[in-house]
């Protein structure tokens, strides 16, 4: 699993060859967007905003590096994640007497699914399901999730960049054929 993380989400970050700030910002729209009550339309929503943000230079992004760090929620972390957003947004609506225990929060989502149902109609049910049910907590639960990872994955990201970078040119400069001073050239021309 560790392996898997780090082929999926570090390697990205590390084969990209813009400034540190600009991949970052890929990683924070990517983790701000899978913590959103989107499964399924995650990848559009990411196109659509490098497609809007692009053409300005200070809010542009890493289509490839966002895309990549979109999958940290999927559709088998998709579940427990949900639930999370759902607790945390009855929290902040103040309901704290209408909180369903996890069972009861999947037996709802596996009940909207059918077995024989394709992809697309089955991420259809669920969207529509989360928007009936339990839609307005759920997004109003995802804001600080949303937020909060984007923040940390932005500043981990950056953190790690940077370091990465300073260690590749540390490692330069340690290889590097050392010059010979000027000086020394000149007085060793001035004998031949």
């Amino acid at each position: 699993m560790h392996r898997l993380a780090r082929f999926r989400l570090v390697v990205p970050l590390q084969r990209s060859p813009h400034p540190p700030e600009y991949t970052a910002r890929a990683a924070a729209i990517g983790l701000a967007v899978a913590f959103t009550p989107t499964v399924g339309i995650q990848l559009v929503a990411i196109f659509a905003f490098w497609a809007l943000l692009r053409w300005h230079p200070k809010t542009d992004f890493s289509l490839v590096v966002a895309l990549a760090w979109v999958w940290v929620t999927n559709v088998f972390t998709m579940l427990p994640i949900y639930y999370g957003f759902y607790v945390t947004g009855q929290f902040m609506l103040g309901r704290w007497d209408d909180l369903s225990g996890y069972q009861g929060f999947v037996d709802v989502f596996n009940g909207a699914v059918k077995m024989d149902m394709d992809m697309l109609d089955m991420v259809w049910a669920l969207i529509t399901l989360a928007a009936k049910e339990q839609g307005l907590a759920m997004f109003v639960g995802s804001i600080p999730w949303a937020i909060g990872t984007a923040w940390l994955g932005y500043v981990w990201s950056i953190k790690y960049l940077r370091a990465r970078q300073s260690a590749r040119l540390r490692r330069f400069k340690e290889t590097a054929p050392l010059e010979t001073p000027p000086e020394a050239s000149e007085e060793t021309g001035k004998g031949a």
